[in-house]
């Protein structure tokens, strides 16, 4: 039986996708949460305990541990796909040549390389690679009406993003922001399959920030909500259906003009002046289970044989889904929480910093309004349970 690495921050949705196909499964992670299946090839970096704390992903987390816990396999395995956390780039060349998905990825990770190759033939926000935060209040004095943001070149899930404004003050090295242009409006994306032949647009969604609940220029992501209609779009648009045909032709387009393969994701953002294309992750995207309960297929089968050249026929939607990340309201001990709709929950006993992933609520139904509600009110629930287990500060 042919042997089969996932590797990234998480692995448990995949873990367990994984499980269903005719391979020989190996893992590892940053961390495993207490519903993430046992498997005899799993190596996982952050060990939780009772009373201990699980720290700040980002002062942590290093992509090149993953990679050296990982060496044995690297080199065992068949077969790789990278998730979230992990890029191609990272790879040595003999273990890039496994990878069952996309190797070269400079052009699109590196968002100001993924601009200047779109930029004339999709509408996309106006985006300068800038030196110093001098530069980006240099550039924006050029442009008195638009309000600006600072991001990472490289970096994903609305991360280190500000608004830039008199008060901004940031270090960094050549070549590690971007200044964009600040495109207010609805955050939507796309999850398209790809083979070296075509493409073809699985689902469009409405995806999910932390400022979409709390209105703080927080860009962080939170989730989505899909098939997109009328009602999951959750604003007042005129013709969803011209929506989704123009998201479904432009990621196709996109795909094909970066000849992706596999599974891949296209963020965009809507208002008054049309569809702006953000960023694609050339890579299994969050919306990996909430595609499986709305469809009924098994994303990483369809993935694994795209990248061998078929593209799966794709179902309609049965179901609306809609997947929530709880990050912790304060700093909190987990115990038990009795929800059937909740993954990714920490051990019994672990400490999760305020502000740092909790857990995420994910569910499927028919009818929008109850879908909507049943997540909302386990996410109520959640929030509430995590403030009465508050822990002291450290």
């Amino acid at each position: 039986m042919e042997k089969l690495l996932l590797i990234g921050i998480d692995t448990r949705s995949m873990l367990n996708s994984a499980l269903k196909l005719n391979y020989t499964i190996y893992s590892t992670s940053y961390f495993s949460t207490s519903d993430t299946p046992i498997i005899e090839n799993q190596k996982i970096i952050l060990k939780e305990e009772d009373g201990v704390s699980c720290g700040v992903f980002e002062d942590k987390f290093n992509s090149e541990n993953i990679l050296e816990i990982s060496r044995d396999y690297l080199d065992e395995v068949d077969y790789i796909i990278p998730i979230s956390g992990i890029s191609p780039s990272d790879f040595s060349k003999g273990h890039k040549k496994k990878i069952l998905g996309n190797k070269n990825v400079k052009d699109i990770e590196n968002k100001y390389n993924f601009y200047e190759k779109i930029k004339d033939e999709f509408l996309t926000p106006m985006t300068f690679n800038v030196i110093d935060i001098d530069e980006a209040f240099e550039i924006s004095k050029n442009y008195q009406n638009i309000q600006f943001i600072l991001k990472p070149v490289q970096g994903s899930g609305g991360y280190d993003i500000n608004m830039l404004n008199k008060n901004t003050y940031i270090q960094f090295n050549k070549g590690e922001f971007i200044l964009q242009e600040y495109v207010s409006g609805i955050n939507l994306s796309s999850s398209v399959l790809a083979s070296k032949d075509s493409a073809k647009t699985i689902m469009n969604s409405r995806l999910l920030t932390i400022n979409d609940f709390e209105k703080n220029n927080s860009f962080i992501y939170v989730g989505n909500i899909l098939p997109l209609t009328k009602k999951s779009i959750m604003a007042n648009v005129k013709d969803i259906n011209k929506i989704n045909d123009k998201m479904t032709n432009t990621s196709q387009d996109l795909a094909e003009k970066f000849k992706l393969i596999g599974s891949n994701g296209v963020d965009y953002i809507l208002n008054e002046n049309g569809l702006y294309v953000i960023e694609m992750n050339p890579r299994l995207q969050g919306t990996f289970e909430c595609v499986e309960k709305s469809l009924g297929i098994n994303m990483l089968n369809a993935h694994i044989k795209a990248c061998f050249g078929e593209i799966i026929e794709i179902p309609k939607a049965q179901y609306y889904s809609y997947k929530k990340i709880i990050y912790s309201p304060t700093r909190m001990k987990y115990e038990k929480i009795d929800l059937e709709n909740i993954y990714d929950t920490p051990h019994i006993g672990s400490i999760t910093e305020k502000s740092e992933p909790l857990l995420t609520i994910i569910d499927k139904d028919k009818d929008f309004e109850k879908l909507y509600e049943k997540v909302e009110s386990a996410s109520k629930k959640v929030n509430e349970l995590a403030k009465k287990s508050q822990q002291g500060a450290k």
